[in-house]
């Protein structure tokens, strides 16, 4: 089977039990499970539950029974972006190409729906803590990539060079924190519970949330607000501290395809795991347009 028609499969299977979730949720007032329901559903290429799935698959284990620890990711990555989006931090009123969070239903619904999302991420992981201590070694992967020693660190960092400060040192802690850790979680996640190469799962998760981000630094500069569903050139208006501002876009573009190539030869050295679709997975990374 071909990746395009894998990574389909593993993502309308996330899909489906999004579906199902958003439609039993009944919080109350009625307002924050529609602004919830609003970013949850509101599309994207699901990465990170398709990284979750693929990786315990190439790990040995079927990622059928698995889906509230994907759903849980999906609820951080998004309450992290409705966050993102808000004036405070990047001030941006579209997402996936239709109006923000805090544009549909107000800045202050957003960030109580960012809030009730992330708590309701940690719900689902304790819920499945009493399956084994292999989830709750999970949970504690996703809880601390989340948190102020993972994504809220590179957020801070992200902000404070804003605006002229910072250098390549500052650049890769940004990367490392703000994308690389919840990128890495679901690999590290996977291997936790599949008994696989956690170090090695790691070391690959943050080269690919590298990359990812190095992608996202570039599409920026060249990308447009119809494939990318946002807009574009903010990070040269707000003078963020990126890729292109660093290497400038030749510079890289030759950064990406070396993280391209480390993740690859990450993959080589991870004996006993079936890497196929993970290798793929790097090159539909680094091309992605959106």
């Amino acid at each position: 089977m071909n990746f395009r028609a894998q990574y389909e499969i593993y993502r309308s299977h996330f899909e489906q039990y999004l579906q199902n979730m958003c439609v039993g949720m009944s919080f109350k007032p009625d307002v924050l499970t529609e602004s919830m329901s609003y970013s949850l559903l509101a599309g994207g290429k699901r990465v990170r539950p398709v990284l979750f799935f693929s990786a315990l698959e190439a790990f040995g284990r079927s990622f059928c029974g698995e889906e509230p620890l994907a759903f849980a990711l999906e609820c951080i990555h998004t309450y992290s972006l409705i966050h993102d989006d808000l004036p405070a931090m990047d001030n941006d009123d579209f997402r996936r190409g239709r109006p923000s969070n805090h544009k549909a239903f107000g800045e202050a619904n957003a960030i109580l729906a960012g809030d009730a999302l992330l708590s309701y991420a940690f719900d689902i992981m304790l819920s499945e803590c009493s399956r084994g201590t292999e989830y709750l070694r999970a949970a504690q992967v996703l809880s601390r990539a989340a948190g102020a020693a993972g994504m809220v660190s590179g957020q801070s960092l992200d902000l404070l060079c804003t605006g002229g400060t910072g250098g390549e040192g500052e650049l890769r802690e940004i990367y490392r924190n703000k994308t690389g850790r919840l990128i890495a979680a679901p690999v590290v996640m996977a291997a936790v519970l599949a008994g696989g190469d956690v170090r090695r799962a790691e070391e690959f998760g943050l080269a690919l949330g590298d990359l990812f981000q190095l992608t996202d630094d570039i599409l920026d500069a060249v990308g447009s607000r119809e494939a990318l569903g946002k807009s574009v050139g903010k990070d040269v208006q707000e003078d963020k501290l990126t890729a292109v501002k660093v290497y400038g876009l030749t510079g890289a573009r030759e950064q990406s395809e070396a993280c391209a190539d480390r993740c690859l030869d990450i993959l080589h050295t991870m004996a006993g795991t079936d890497t196929a679709f993970l290798s793929e997975f790097v090159g539909y990374v680094s091309r992605r347009d959106r």
